[in-house]
Parts: structure tokens; sequence; C-alpha cells
């Protein structure tokens, strides 16, 4: 058996089948994840696992926009527990991080650590070093995006899920309120339905390719002739579009709509055209591993 009970639980996870179905995939995929999920799609047991796969680490999304610069900046930083993440340093820290990015325009992280915090003496390294010593844990800056051009962010959760989503249009409409409200929902689309592309156009031809692969495999372990099944294929591709293509997924404030629909009537009422060009979403620890306390070992190993 190259897998353990803890692959079967994250499979479990990411797909919401249960566990025997789980444990026999992953035996047939000889414990590839990836593998055993295409299984569980191939026999109509799972739907397509997002890319995000279990969520772990504590700490905080941070995102901050210049609306007269047209910048915008999300990071995350990182700590042990939630009781950290929610101490005011440590917010004003992530704060003092994504000013820096703006101000120093870094390369990536180990860059950004090196830059002077703006207004003062001290590099991010620097403050990063206080922050460990003064609170007692280990905390770190993880990744940070920087965008030119218009933005809006919108951060759930108190920094949980954090997004930047970005759009053309001109400096006019930008400056209405109606336009601020649209891209806020759009935004909170991004962070509710998580589309993992922008639009049909912008899927790679071979995940268009593999998901064909895997919808022909269901339809003809469902018994459909191949006619029929290339078909369904067709239509089953459309829904993969509307699930994972953001202007093609239901709008969440109006699921009779989709996204690009709402996007239209939007520019009607502003007399002048915005176009949605992409998006940014961070959700907190996404891909880290937890730290497991379990407080009984712990306790038996101090008596000892």
């Amino acid at each position: 058996m190259n897998f353990t009970a803890k692959d079967v639980q994250t499979l479990r996870e990411r797909t919401g089948v249960g566990m025997m179905d789980c444990k026999k995939a992953l035996t047939e995929a000889n414990g590839d994840m990836d593998k055993a999920i295409e299984v569980l799609r191939e026999k109509g047991l799972a739907k397509q696992a997002k890319k995000a796969g279990r969520i772990a680490s504590e700490g905080i999304v941070y995102a901050l926009v210049d609306e007269a610069a047209k910048t915008a900046v999300m990071i995350e930083v990182n700590a042990e527990t939630d009781f950290v993440a929610k101490n005011e340093k440590f917010v004003n820290f992530a704060a003092d991080c994504a000013k820096t990015v703006l101000a120093c325009n870094p390369a990536d992280v180990d860059a950004l650590l090196e830059c002077k915090i703006p207004g003062t003496d001290n590099t991010v390294a620097d403050a990063l070093r206080d922050m460990v010593l003064v609170i007692g844990e280990n905390i770190k800056v993880r990744r940070f995006v920087k965008h030119d051009g218009i933005a809006c962010d919108y951060i759930h959760g108190g920094g949980r899920i954090g997004v930047l989503a970005f759009f053309e249009a001109d400096d006019a409409i930008v400056a209405k309120a109606e336009f601020k409200a649209m891209a806020k929902d759009i935004a909170m689309q991004v962070a509710a339905s998580l589309p993992q592309y922008l639009d049909p156009a912008s899927v790679p031809a071979e995940i268009i390719d593999k998901e064909k692969e895997i919808l022909l495999a269901q339809a003809m372990n469902e018994g459909k002739p191949a006619n029929i099944a290339e078909k369904m294929v067709a239509g089953r591709i459309k829904k993969f579009y509307q699930e994972n293509c953001l202007v093609d997924q239901a709008f969440i404030k109006d699921p009779d709509m989709s996204v690009s629909k709402y996007v239209a009537e939007t520019c009607k009422a502003l007399g002048g055209d915005v176009k949605v060009t992409g998006f940014v979403r961070y959700e907190r620890g996404e891909g880290l591993e937890k730290r497991e306390d379990d407080f009984a070992s712990e306790v038996a190993n101090m008596v000892k």
C-alpha cells in the first residue's frame, strides 16, 4: 500500500466521497492523489476537486488598494495560532508589509524582507524579528501579489479569505458609485464561488482535454453509446465552464443571471464599458499543514 490513512482522509475532504471508495481509488491509483481524484470522477462519484487542498495554518490575508495611483497589493502573513492572528500588532505588521510592497515593488518575499518599511529605518526582516520576540511564535511572510491598474479588494472572515479583482474602465466610470458597488460584488463572487479561471479562453487546452477524457469515461461507464456520450461531454464541458470560469458563473446575488450578464447590465446603467480582466484569491494557509496539538499527549510527556 503506497498511501496512509491520512491520505484517505485528505482525499475524502477534497472530494466528499466515502472512505471506502477513497481507499479503493487510492489503491487503483497506486497512491497518486490526483490520479485517485480522476478515478473517482470517472466513476461519477466526485465532482472536480478545487485547487485548494486542506486549509491549515493561521494568520491573515491583508489587502491595500491605492485608487489614486491605480495600484494594489494583497499579502498573506502566517502565525502559529488564531489568537496571535487577531493581535493588533500582528495586523499592523501585515499592513506595514503591504505598504512596503507598494512603496518598494520587491520581486519576491526575500526581497521584501530587505526593504525598509516606509517612514522607518527598520527593514521588514527587522520588524519580523521583533514580532517573533514579542509574541513568541513563528511568524512568516508567505506570499504577496502586486497589481498595477484598477483593482478592488474584498477581505472575508477577518482575513481568512482575500480577493483582488482587476478591471479596465475609463476614469469617469471608475469614479461612479455604481462601478464601485459592482467591483465589490465581483470580488465577493470570487471569494464565495472559488472560480479557477476568468473565462473559457483562460482555461489551458490540456485541462479541457483531460476534462473531456474524464467526462467521456464517465458517460461510457453509465452505459451510454459512444455517439450519445460525445453529446453528453459537450453539455458537461459547458457546465464545467459555468462552475469554474468567473464570467460564466451564476451571480451569487441573483443566480438567474451570469456574472457576465450582471456586468453588462451594470455597464448600461453606467453608460460606458467595463471589462473584468482577472483576479487573485488567497485563502489563509491553503496548502500548508496545520500543527496538530495533542494536549493529552503533551501532559503525559510532561509527567514523564
